[in-house]
């Protein structure tokens, strides 16, 4: 089995962001030959009781469930991210040069990893657990949780994204800390020149 470049875990708002802009960004001379997968097992993801009268862009009234499946189905437009459904994460380990990603089915090795779970005090993946913390901007009453990171990196190569990161739990700003994380990730595959994806009418 070939080895990750990037590994995704959490097919909620940050890890789909995350994929999404890594996604179109593979038309750029050093990413396209990148190999990209995303965990997709997020059972408990916070938009299930959404419904969303707040969020740019989002049409009024849309329930978070509709829109967390819905964004899963889209995110096929990127043909180069490889979806990995019906798996749960349950051991994160660093080995020599790559990480080592147990689920309850398979294992996986990847060069990077995102974790972009929830922040639910139920976290439980092995490996990880000496990183976690209070969540710095949640109410101590909802006992969430976040892994330590300094702007959205934990380690070397270990990546948070999401309320997971220490973010509020806000469609608009878990979003945007899964696409900063993939901007992240493109600047140090581009030799560590700042870079992004955009789509645009104007290229074709």
């Amino acid at each position: 089995m070939a080895i990750f470049d990037i590994l995704i875990i959490g097919g909620g708002v940050a890890g789909v962001s995350c994929a999404q802009v890594l996604g179109s960004a593979f038309k750029k001379d050093f990413v396209k030959d990148k190999k990209v997968g995303i965990i997709m097992h997020q059972k408990a993801s916070m938009l299930q009781d959404a419904v969303f009268f707040n969020a740019y862009g989002i049409k009024l009234g849309t329930l978070g469930r509709d829109l967390l499946e819905q964004s899963q189905k889209d995110l096929a437009y990127y043909q180069d991210i490889e979806q990995i459904k019906g798996e749960k994460v349950v051991s994160v380990y660093p080995q020599q040069g790559y990480f080592e990603v147990t689920t309850n089915r398979a294992s996986y090795q990847a060069n990077a990893v995102v974790v972009a779970t929830n922040s639910s005090p139920s976290f439980d993946i092995d490996g990880l657990m000496q990183y976690v913390e209070p969540h710095k901007k949640s109410l101590p009453t909802k006992n969430r949780i976040q892994l330590m990171n300094e702007d959205h990196l934990v380690r070397e190569g270990l990546y948070v994204a999401g309320t997971l990161a220490g973010h509020r739990s806000q469609l608009a700003i878990a979003a945007g800390s899964g696409a900063a994380v993939a901007t992240d990730i493109l600047t140090l595959w581009n030799g560590g020149i700042e870079t992004h994806s955009h789509d645009s009418l104007r290229k074709k």
